[in-house]
């Protein structure tokens, strides 16, 4: 008899409650391992709260968060980050200052089981340099080695942070609007990226994303949040058949 596998994120029951208003509300959601799932919902649905909260940054009031069958509710960031859980933001989380190359290794070095220090003189042959340059490799990055971070494009900033994310080996990857502020011309190539990553790392995918068509191209399944609650979860197809979700996430008559 084989033993069944634990789902790659199990929510049951989330609830956030900060000064009386009710943000969250019994969320649930299971994520099969190596699953590509999009969510989607109107501005102020709780997409970013949803996700603030199972990476760590915000502690919720009711239920429970199980990665790989691991109760991870109370567990800090850092521990979350080392148990392979790894988070892009809205807005830019790399360090502007660094090269392009640093960003990454940096990362590489905490996969490998180090911390956040840097290296005076790293060299060519460090562990952590090679696998930075594998992944920068993969995303196209190389011409861009040695330029800060703050000064590439927010098309090439996307690609970075997908880098810093493969580097640091995450089996459960949080891309909350990876396309916001990309160029169309750019888009195509970082779709691409990210079916990429989910392919070759067999890692498992949520991403919050407004783009309704790159997102419906690229995931296996959508969840649908309104009002702080999932009010769907299916396939991109049965998603937009859905009468209450045209109702109330596509403004059209249920």
């Amino acid at each position: 008899m084989t033993t069944p596998i634990a789902p790659a994120l199990s929510v049951e029951g989330l609830g956030l409650q900060i000064g009386g208003a009710t943000i969250l509300q019994d969320v649930n959601l299971e994520i099969a391992p190596g699953s590509l799932v999009g969510v989607i919902g109107p501005n102020g649905a709780g997409k970013t709260t949803l996700f603030n909260v199972i990476s760590g940054i915000s502690r919720p009031t009711a239920g429970r968060i199980l990665m790989d069958g691991e109760d991870i509710t109370r567990t800090s960031v850092p521990l979350r980050a080392r148990a392979g859980l790894g988070r892009t933001f809205q807005t830019s989380s790399l360090f502007p200052r660094l090269s392009v190359l640093e960003n990454v290794r940096i990362a590489a070095q905490v996969g490998l089981g180090g911390n956040y220090s840097l290296l005076r003189f790293p060299r060519a042959s460090d562990a952590a340099t090679q696998i930075a340059l594998e992944q920068l490799i993969k995303l196209g990055l190389t011409h861009k080695l040695d330029t800060a971070a703050g000064d590439i494009s927010h098309g090439d900033k996307r690609k970075l942070e997908i880098a810093v994310l493969l580097a640091t080996d995450a089996k459960l990857v949080l891309l909350d609007e990876p396309m916001a502020g990309v160029a169309s011309g750019d888009v195509p190539g970082l779709v691409e990226n990210i079916r990429e990553m989910q392919r070759d790392k067999q890692c498992t995918v949520l991403m919050v994303e407004h783009h309704i068509d790159v997102l419906m191209g690229l995931v296996d399944h959508v969840a649908v949040m309104y009002s702080g609650s999932i009010i769907a979860f299916d396939t991109p197809q049965k998603i937009m058949e859905n009468p209450l979700v045209q109702s109330a996430y596509l403004g059209t008559a249920a």
